[in-house]
């Protein structure tokens, strides 16, 4: 019987493996807190807003309704009238460069740095 995986396959996936877990290691652990949640709709800015200051974001477009909570330095989407409520079940983020989509509705809130924050694009 013929061999399906050799010896420099298992090699070859452990370092692969390794390089992923380095890759992910170094994302979260260069993360920063955010100062601000920029909420946009349909891809246009609807507001940006300070993780300082406990608020309540409403967002009401073509008959749809998003809701978003800053508190205690975090941002969350605590209600939608979309279907599938995955925007709802993401959580709070406070982290730099994590966010908050809602596809049906078109509604995402992005984690961004204080002014003089370092931003980049990919």
């Amino acid at each position: 019987m013929k061999k399906i995986f050799k010896k420099a396959d298992f090699v070859l996936l452990a370092v692969l493996i390794l390089i992923g877990i380095a890759l992910s290691a170094v994302s979260v652990l260069s993360a920063s807190s955010g100062a601000k949640a920029v909420v946009t709709v349909d891809g246009e800015i609807y507001g940006a807003y300070s993780l300082s200051d406990d608020q309540e974001i409403t967002v009401e477009r073509d008959g749809h309704t998003n809701k978003i909570t800053i508190k205690d330095g975090s941002a969350q989407m605590t209600y939608s009238t979309c279907k599938n409520q995955v925007c709802v079940e993401t959580g709070a983020i406070s982290k730099t460069n994590e966010s908050i989509v809602c596809l049906p509705n078109r509604v995402m809130v992005e984690i961004e740095g204080g002014e003089g924050g370092y931003d980049a694009v990919a």
